[in-house]
C-alpha cells in the first residue's frame, strides 16, 4: 500500500523499472483472474503502444519473471506469472497481498466494532493503517486499470482512518485525535465526516467554542464556494451541541461506522 515493492522473507524489495512495476501492479489487481495483453497495452504504454507491441510486451514480462526469482532466489518464482491464450496471470495468494490483508483488518474491526469490543476494533483498524507506506501503487499508478484501482484503495484509506478517529473518540480519548483531525480538515475540506469528527472530538475535549467555529468555517467555504448548507447531518450535530445534548457524549450514532 505505496510504492509497489515484493516482500521475502520479512524484507521489502523495490522492484526496478517503471513498466515492470506497472505490469505487475496490473496482475496484482486482477490476481489470480487473466489479465487480457489489450489491457496490459494500455497500462504500460496509454495510446502510444510501440510498432511492435506484442514483442514489447513479452520481453517485459520476461523481465519481470527474471526480477521476481532474483528477488525471491528461487527459480521456482518464475512460474508465478503465468502465460495464459489470451494473457497473463499471477498465480499468488490473496492473503499476500496488502490490499486483501487490508480489507481483512476492516472486516474484522468492523465485527469488533459490531460487538461492542472497541479497543480491539481500534487494534485492528491501526493494524490496516500500519501496512500503508504512501499513495496507492506510487508511480505505477500510470494506466486506467491502475489508477482506477489507486482511487478506490485511497478512499477505502480515508473511511479507514476516520473510522479509527471514531473509536478513538469513543473509547475516551478524543484529545488524541484533535491535531490529526485538523490537519485532515485542510487536505479534505469537502469531507463531511471529517468535520464532524473534529466538532465532536473537541466538544469531548471540553471546547465547545472551537467545535462551534469549526462549524461555521465550514458553512462559510461551502456557502462561498459551492453555493449549498452543509447536509442535515452536520446541521443536526450543530444544534446538538448549542444545546448541550448529552447524547454527544455517549456513543453519538451520528457518526457510525462508515460501510
Amino acid at each position: 500500500m505505496g510504492t509497489l515493492a515484493v516482500g521475502v522473507g520479512g524484507t521489502v524489495h523495490a522492484v526496478p523499472g517503471l513498466r515492470q512495476r506497472c505490469l505487475l501492479a496490473s496482475l496484482l489487481i486482477q490476481a489470480p483472474a487473466v489479465v487480457p495483453v489489450s489491457t496490459l497495452y494500455s497500462e504500460l504504454w496509454d495510446e502510444n503502444p510501440p510498432a511492435t507491441v506484442e514483442n514489447a510486451l513479452q520481453a517485459h514480462v520476461s523481465r519481470l519473471r527474471r526480477t521476481l526469482v532474483q528477488l525471491a532466489g528461487d527459480p521456482a518464482a518464475a512460474d508465478v506469472l503465468r502465460t495464459r491464450s489470451s494473457g497473463y496471470s499471477l498465480d499468488v495468494a490473496p492473503e499476500n497481498i496488502d490490499v486483501n490483508r487490508f480489507r481483512g483488518y476492516i472486516r474484522q474491526s468492523q465485527r469488533m466494532t459490531a460487538a461492542e469490543d472497541l479497543p480491539a476494533a481500534l487494534d485492528l483498524l491501526e493494524q490496516a493503517l500500519g501496512l500503508w507506506r504512501g499513495a496507492p501503487l506510487g508511480d505505477a499508478a500510470a494506466g486506467p486499470l491502475c489508477r482506477s484501482a489507486a482511487t478506490e484503495w485511497e478512499e477505502e484509506y480515508l473511511s479507514a482512518r476516520e473510522d479509527a478517529y471514531w473509536l478513538r473518540i469513543r473509547v475516551g480519548e478524543p484529545m488524541r485525535v484533535v491535531g490529526e483531525l485538523k490537519r485532515m480538515s485542510i487536505a479534505h475540506p469537502w469531507r463531511e465526516r471529517i468535520t464532524e469528527l473534529l466538532m465532536v472530538a473537541l466538544y469531548r475535549s471540553g471546547r465547545q467554542a472551537e467545535a462551534v467555529g469549526v462549524y461555521n468555517t465550514a458553512r462559510l467555504r461551502l456557502v462561498d464556494e459551492l453555493g449549498m448548507e452543509p447536509s442535515p447531518k452536520l446541521r443536526l450535530l450543530f444544534r446538538q451541541m448549542l444545546n448541550q445534548d448529552p447524547d454527544l457524549h455517549g456513543s453519538t450514532a451520528l457518526l457510525g461506522q462508515s460501510a
